[in-house]
């Protein structure tokens, strides 16, 4: 697949492979560098920076339109804090029960209104209410939860809520390895990007046998080489 995007000296296939990588995994811009090198390609980790900026959101919106929006109707929702430049900021995060992302959404405040923001945000990705929503006992859930769901079951309890948690950690991790996030605007870029691609390509290794895990993860995979194959720019 040596197929060029107009302007682009390097063919998709290898913009694809770096993108995905630097999406997917905890991988710096330089880790991304060395592997392209150890494939004979030199490209800078600013080029790199480049590619995922520009050709992570096309790809994130083509994988989200392909993969349509039939979540499971049971809905993990909480909130994680993020420090960008010295200012408090609050990432809400909206999961299915099979810990697929739904909807994330960076804001200041923490509470009702900015709960019913979010809520709203995803009821319109999604177009159908769920059956049962799942948070913490922050208050601001059950304004919105009366605002919005009032017949939907509302289960609050930390407990109940371990497998959104566990989704903020690859947040975290990235959060980390970037040394930051610049700004509120490229984080959630870049987290909503990174959400979109986490659904295609990690695939819940214990819920299947080893041959079907596999089996799906190179469906994943060549499900993105086809929209990057696909995939038009208008420089």
């Amino acid at each position: 697949m040596n197929e060029r995007y107009k302007g682009y000296r390097i063919p998709k296939s290898i913009i694809g492979y770096a993108v995905r990588r630097y999406y997917r995994f905890k991988l710096s811009l330089r880790d991304v560098s060395e592997m392209l090198l150890e494939r004979g390609v030199e490209v800078t980790y600013e080029t790199i920076r480049n590619w995922c900026r520009t050709w992570g959101p096309v790809f994130a919106k083509t994988i989200r339109r392909k993969r349509g929006s039939s979540f499971k109707d049971k809905w993990h929702i909480d909130e994680m804090r993020i420090k960008i430049k010295g200012e408090i900021f609050w990432l809400w995060r909206l999961i299915d029960s099979d810990g697929e992302e739904i909807e994330i959404l960076l804001q200041k405040r923490r509470n009702a209104k900015a709960a019913i923001r979010f809520l709203k945000l995803a009821l319109k990705r999604v177009r159908v209410s769920p059956r049962v929503m799942i948070t913490d006992k922050l208050r601001s859930y059950r304004k919105a939860h009366r605002v919005l769901f009032k017949s939907v079951e509302h289960r609050s309890h930390k407990r109940l809520n371990n497998r959104i948690e566990n989704s903020h950690q690859p947040t975290r991790e990235k959060e980390r390895q970037m040394r930051g996030f610049k700004s509120p605007g490229g984080a959630q870029r870049f987290l909503s990007s990174m959400g979109v691609f986490r659904n295609l390509l990690k695939v819940g290794r214990y819920k299947y046998s080893a041959p079907d895990y596999r089996q799906k993860l190179k469906i994943a995979f060549v499900t993105f080489d086809d929209i990057v194959s696909s995939s038009q720019n208008y420089a």
